[in-house]
This record gives structure tokens, C-alpha cells and sequence, in this order.
């Protein structure tokens, strides 16, 4: 399965601050590497991770196929689970092919990816940015299965100039018959699956919304949820598939109501997760510098914390900058350092000791809104910003809990 675009509630800023002590304070940390398990590699440029639940997944495909090898090929012995070991990783190997198609799409339609992850159920390409138009949206899905049939094909011709029966023969038709299973999987109309994001774009085609593709295609994925979470026990339990399912898995009625079980949890989730970040792209627009940025009023930085919360608090404003003699801003006092000062103390603590010294990353144009708004935070994660007028003059000052509260109530707003 493929999923795309943020997961949860876009958090910009937050854990990236420095604590304030020591040679460092006040200097924004770099990003850290988004992590998610073992790292392989970075192809294009971008990180390949393997989830600490592959390693669950490779045990138990090495354990079922080493079984299964040992009907087909009972001399192999203990080196049946070596060969069935061989497989699991060259499993995964094809949905890492398959998920660097959608990787390579999204590099050339100029859309980051921020990493791919291996996980219990496939692998996951996280884009970070939605597709302009409802095309690009249909190729950068459709890429991704019509490589998983690519590969199956690759598979099949070598398998008709080897003996059935043999590890070669066993290996190349257990991978072709897999890599089809992947494709014909992810072509089903739902999200958070490929065939969902086709189906999403064809209805953004037609009416013009990508919202409406976005609830469309969810809510397909969601009955598509129940149909695997009924379906699967069903079809196996009466025998539709229980020969098919005996020859390749072993499995039995609990493990097969536990596999749809979790199957129909992620499709469920993957849905829900596509409406909520729809939803929260739809109100971006919304989210603007100005009218999120609190007053500020300029203090120096020897001016005790007491008397500036006092100039504070009768001008109305709620954050404090620091200036220079000519009144140029030098730094953006921390809300947190603030509130870690005890009351009797702060008429002898100067300013300047919990302010964050200002870089140009921390200085946000009023005028920015929406993504181009959270791009230019997270290229430099801070809690607090300058927000200046084109001018230089200055604003106001914007708090990352501002913009994170502005999220909740953005996802929690009806869409139109």
C-alpha cells in the first residue's frame, strides 16, 4: 500500500527548539533526519528506511514458504528456510521498486519526498506536496502498479526456460505471482491504495474539486475495508479460496480473520487519514502571518523582564522583541523562557537572556499564507518568529503553538 502527503497534525517547529543553555542558545536546530527504522540507502536523493515490523514479516513469509518448500522440494532440508529467506527479501525488494516509481514521478513533477519506508504491510512514499492538477495525480499513482506488473512480467519470462519444480522455477513464480497480487491489490479503487488516488483524480477531473475526489475515493477505501474484513474469513472458511490459501500460506481460519482484521485496520485508517489531511489542504488558505501573529512591543536588552511584561501588558501586546539602540530587532523573547522565571526574580532578569537571537529564517513576511507559510517555518524551526511588513518594519510575533492551534481548529472545521 501507498500512502502519500503529511501524516497527522503538521506540527512546524515543534521539538526543533533549542533549550537555551549552553554555546547554542537561541540558534535554531537543523531538521532532524525523519528516521523510521533501519536506513539502506538514499536513491534520488531520498532516505530508504526498513520498519522494525519488516523484520516480523521477513520471519514469518521465510517460516510459511520454507514450509511450504519442503512439500516442493524435500531435499533441500534446512536450506529450505535459507532459499524462502532469499525470497522474503526479494519480495520486498520489488515493492521498493515499486514504491521509487512513485518517488521518481513525484522528483519530476518537482514534489519532495521526504522518505520511503519498508513496512509490516509494503511500503509507504511520503510526498510532502500535493499534485496541481488531477493528470499528474493519476500518473504519479498508476506508476507504482504498472512497475509491480513490469516486474511480474520480468519474472515470467525467465520461468519458461526453467525446470517446474526446481528452486529457480519456485523462486521466479512465487516473485511473479506476488508482484501481480501487489499490482492487482493496489489498483482497487480506495484510498489510501494507488487505485484510490486514480480514483481521486478522475473525479477531481470531473468536477473540478480535489476535495470532492479526496471523500470520494476515502470512502470507497472504507468499504473496501469492510469487504476485506468480511470477505477474506468468508471466502476461505466456505473454500472459494482454501485450496489456493492451503498451497501457499498454510494458513488457518484465525490467521486468515487476524490478516483481514488488519488489513481492513489500515485501509480504515489510511482512508480516515486522507479525509483529515484533505480537509486540512482545503483550509490552509486560511492560515495566515497576519492575522495569527500576536503584537509585540520593542524592548532593549537590558530592560529587566518585570518592567517589560509591565509595557506589555498596557499596550495590550503579548510577546516582546528585542531592539538596539536604533531600534533595529536583534531577537524574539521566548514565551517558555518566560514562564520559567519565577515572579519574584524577573525585576532582576534582563531580557536579553531569554531571547532568541534572530536569523533570517526567523524573520516571516505578514503576507505569506498557507503552504508557502508552513514552508518557510519549517525551513527554520523555531518557536517563535519576527513577522515584518515589506517595509522591514515590524509587526508582530508569531508562535508555532499559534500556528499548531490554528491546525486543530482548521481539521476540526465542517468542509464546504
Amino acid at each position: 500500500m501507498d500512502e502519500s502527503g503529511d501524516s497527522g497534525r503538521p506540527q512546524p517547529g515543534a521539538g526543533d527548539k533549542d533549550p537555551g543553555t549552553g554555546p547554542d542558545k537561541g540558534k535554531p536546530r537543523r531538521p532532524a533526519d525523519p528516521g523510521g527504522g533501519l536506513l539502506m540507502g538514499r536513491p534520488f536523493g531520498v532516505p530508504v528506511y526498513v520498519a522494525p515490523s519488516w523484520f516480523v514479516v521477513a520471519a514469518l513469509i521465510t517460516w510459511v514458504f520454507g514450509g511450504q518448500l519442503d512439500r516442493v522440494l524435500p531435499e533441500l532440508g534446512g536450506a529450505r528456510y535459507l532459499v524462502a529467506l532469499f525470497f522474503a527479501i526479494a519480495f520486498y525488494a520489488s515493492v521498493l521498486v515499486h514504491e521509487l516509481a512513485h518517488t521518481v514521478a513525484a522528483l519530476r513533477y518537482k514534489l519532495p519526498v521526504r522518505r520511503i519506508q519498508l513496512q509490516f504491510f509494503g511500503g509507504v512514499s511520503e510526498i510532502e506536496k500535493e499534485t496541481e492538477t488531477p493528470g499528474r495525480e493519476f500518473v504519479l499513482a498508476f506508476v507504482g502498479p504498472l512497475l509491480s506488473l513490469v516486474l511480474g512480467g520480468v519474472f515470467y519470462i525467465p520461468l519458461q526456460f526453467v525446470e517446474a519444480g526446481t528452486v529457480p522455477g519456485v523462486l521466479l513464480a512465487g516473485l511473479m505471482i506476488s508482484n501481480l497480487i501487489v499490482a492487482a491489490f493496489n489498483l482497487l479503487p480506495g484510498l489510501p491504495l494507488d487505485g484510490g488516488r486514480m480514483l481521486r483524480a478522475v473525479v477531481w477531473k470531473i468536477t473540478g474539486k480535489p476535495m470532492s475526489g479526496t471523500v470520494a475515493a476515502a470512502w470507497v477505501g472504507r468499504g473496501l475495508a469492510i469487504a476485506v474484513f468480511v470477505g477474506l474469513p468468508l471466502l476461505t472458511h466456505t473454500g472459494a479460496l482454501g485450496n489456493a490459501t492451503d498451497d501457499i500460506s498454510g494458513f488457518e481460519t484465525v490467521t486468515d480473520a487476524l490478516l483481514a482484521a488488519i488489513l481492513a485496520a489500515i485501509i480504515w485508517t489510511g482512508a480516515g487519514n486522507s479525509l483529515r489531511t484533505a480537509r486540512l489542504r482545503e483550509h490552509l488558505p486560511e492560515l495566515r502571518a497576519r492575522t495569527l501573529t500576536r503584537r509585540a512591543v520593542p524592548v532593549e536588552s537590558a530592560t529587566p523582564l518585570s518592567e517589560a511584561l509591565r509595557r506589555a501588558n498596557e499596550a495590550g501586546a503579548r510577546a516582546l522583541v528585542v531592539v538596539d539602540g536604533q531600534g533595529a530587532p536583534k531577537g524574539v523573547v521566548r514565551e517558555a523562557a518566560i514562564a520559567g522565571v519565577p515572579e519574584h526574580r524577573r525585576p532582576w532578569v534582563p531580557v536579553s537572556g531569554l531571547a532568541q537571537d534572530l536569523t533570517d529564517g526567523m524573520k516571516v513576511s505578514a503576507e505569506l499564507a498557507g503552504e508557502a507559510l508552513l514552508d518557510r517555518l519549517k525551513a527554520t524551526p523555531a518557536t517563535e518568529y519576527l513577522v515584518v511588513e515589506d517595509t522591514g518594519e515590524i509587526y508582530g510575533v508569531l508562535s508555532t503553538t499559534d500556528v499548531e492551534r490554528a491546525f486543530i481548529k482548521a481539521m476540526a472545521r465542517p468542509s464546504a
